[in-house]
């Protein structure tokens, strides 16, 4: 095994980061190899990472790129960059997240060591194991049993953190208490006149400067926000199937299950989807939530992100369709009040009652 101060990793906040990041801290923690963030995202985070590739590559991977640079500026010297190509047999990632670590290699000049284990469950003998031996192996870590129950450490982490979300928490709250070993369940029934899901990738929403902190403004408005980690992969499954479809993208589930699932739920006023400009699959799958949306009445607003895309313009549609739905609803309130609700009827001929009142005195 190499010196302790060999055993750092630099983890870029960028990609499955959002989704996988409690499992890699139990994980890298559990054996001893400390883990190095790079920074929250910036303006400067996108600018670097757009100046390294064409202009049509999907905002996530800039920003992923920007991060490289960042933990680089850091100092760090192994970076983490898997390639994940399948997580389920034929169930696949997109090209770019298939391609991560050739990209990387190839638009990022820097005397650095990428670490890049390869899941792909479509393929013999490349499933998570080996992904996690492949992992550590530049660290001198190869005793198998060590490598397994490291990874108990890692689903330890992570299902506190989804068990938490699943209740009702924010995100980030639930991975601060996840990451300390902790979980706390709140009281869950706080409740908002506006219910709306949001349904996007998770590298998308939990990025406050890639989403311009969508979650706080919508709370400002009073709504309250369900996305895809409040339900688990049956129920998004069954969205799936609702829409007609079959999963074959493996983040899937964050767009066609969770919005096929919210679609049928009757707390849910409406859907807003947030997607990155120029993503292909994203695409396509928008293309059929709008449609079912549509068929089953729901409201439905599509937000596209890139660097350029300005705040003003976005708070302006974010509010113009919360409003709308404030409205639909007071509509549906109003048109179910009758009369005979009522206790009290007002009296509506009290002049005739003051006129008559007057003549007798």
């Amino acid at each position: 095994m190499k010196n302790s101060k060999d055993l750092i990793i630099g983890i870029p906040r960028g990609m499955s980061f959002y989704n996988n990041y409690p499992f890699w801290y139990g994980f890298f923690s559990s054996l001893g190899i400390k883990i190095v963030l790079s920074d929250p995202t910036t303006k400067q985070t996108m600018s670097d990472g757009s100046a390294l590739v064409v202009t049509e590559t999907c905002l996530p991977i800039k920003i992923y790129l920007g991060h490289i640079l960042n933990l680089i500026a850091k100092g760090v010297k192994n970076i983490f960059v898997p390639s994940l190509q399948s997580i389920a047999p034929k169930i696949y990632n997109c090209s770019k997240i298939r391609g991560l670590p050739d990209l990387v290699r190839n638009v990022i000049k820097a005397d650095v060591n990428i670490i890049e284990p390869t899941l792909d469950k479509s393929q013999k003998h490349q499933g998570l194991y080996e992904f996690l031996q492949e992992a550590v192996k530049p660290f001198g870590i190869t005793d198998f049993e060590e490598i397994k129950k490291a990874s108990k450490q890692g689903w330890k982490v992570y299902n506190n953190f989804l068990v938490m979300v699943q209740a009702g928490m924010s995100y980030k709250k639930a991975m601060n208490y996840a990451l300390q070993g902790k979980v706390f369940i709140e009281n869950s029934s706080n409740s908002a006149p506006i219910n709306v899901a949001l349904v996007s990738h998770a590298y998308n929403i939990y990025d406050d400067r890639a989403c311009m902190k969508i979650f706080e403004k919508l709370e400002k408005m009073d709504v309250k926000v369900f996305t895809s980690l409040q339900l688990s992969d049956e129920q998004m499954e069954e969205g799936i199937a609702s829409l007609g479809q079959k999963r074959y993208w493996a983040n899937e589930y964050e767009m066609t299950g969770t919005a096929g699932h919210y679609l049928k739920d009757n707390r849910i006023d409406g859907i807003i989807t947030l997607n990155a400009f120029g993503c292909g699959p994203d695409s396509l799958m928008i293309e059929r939530i709008t449609r079912k949306a549509k068929e089953a009445g729901k409201p439905m607003l599509s937000l596209t992100i890139d660097e350029h895309t300005g705040e003003a313009g976005f708070i302006t549609r974010l509010e113009a369709f919360i409003d709308m739905l404030y409205r639909k609803k007071r509509s549906k309130i109003i048109n179910k009040i009758s009369l005979s609700e009522y206790d009290y009827v007002p009296q509506t001929n009290i002049c005739d009652s003051l006129f008559a009142e007057k003549g007798n005195s």
